[in-house]
């Protein structure tokens, strides 16, 4: 089995990924055995000022550096279970020092598979703004929708003003439901959760649409590499997909 490194970027997302991870491992290896995982993690605090300022070569050099930390604990590939730090993994660059599942690339996948044509998009402003989601998706045929702009703005600001705190409230759930029953109104056959803390608060029995819960997603394709039932990844930053 290969050596899973997780480069984590907000705390609440990582330890999901990290959990589902062991738990795909006790499920269809045995209680207690899942293989080998580290997690590396740089503090957001280190990226939020680049992030508000625009400056993601800044972002990318400091997550290549968690990445390369994850090689010399003997890591075979990795993953980030933080949707809008590929926003920065994706630039253009010198090669990361590890192969990694990209995460949009993950979730694309499930939708092409599912059928989805119109997937609604619900994740950081950075995200939802950014082309990571339209061109991983477009590339399969699918529309991806984002919510109107104040729609925008709420999901975000529960984002980082709750849910990166682990703060999960039923007021938060119900405006999440609402944002995504607009998106179905819309004609979204699905609404793809990538902000890796949303599947936390909006679970499958509450979600109007079908969801794509970009975090396990994540999750069972790394351990599904791990064990060998999944190619090997190739992508080593830069731009996904070409």
């Amino acid at each position: 089995m290969q050596h899973l490194g997780i480069l984590a970027h907000s705390a609440e997302g990582a330890a999901l990924c990290f959990r589902a991870f062991c738990q795909e491992g006790s499920a269809e290896l045995g209680p207690y055995e899942h293989p080998d995982v580290t997690l590396d993690c740089v503090s957001m605090a280190r990226s939020m000022p680049a992030w508000e300022a625009g400056d993601h070569h800044t972002i990318r050099h400091t997550l290549s550096g968690s990445v390369a930390r994850l090689a010399r604990a003997g890591a075979d590939f990795f993953v980030c279970p933080d949707n809008t730090a590929h926003l920065a993994l994706g630039l253009p660059g010198a090669e990361l020092p590890l192969p990694g599942l990209h995460i949009a690339e993950v979730v694309a996948e499930r939708a092409a598979r599912d059928g989805r044509r119109r997937v609604g998009v619900l994740g950081t402003a950075y995200t939802m703004d950014g082309p990571l989601y339209r061109d991983a998706l477009g590339r399969r045929g699918i529309t991806a929708e984002v919510p109107a702009e104040a729609d925008r703005r709420t999901v975000h600001g529960i984002i980082f003003g709750e849910l990166v705190h682990g703060v999960f409230t039923g007021a938060a759930r119900r405006e999440y439901v609402r944002v995504i029953e607009r998106l179905a109104a819309r004609g979204c056959d699905a609404v793809a959760l990538v902000c890796t803390e949303i599947p936390l608060l909006v679970t499958p029995e509450v979600s109007p649409l079908p969801a794509l819960d970009s975090t396990r997603l994540l999750a069972r394709a790394a351990f599904e590499t791990a064990v060998g039932r999944r190619a090997a990844p190739v992508w080593r930053g830069g731009p996904a997909g070409r």
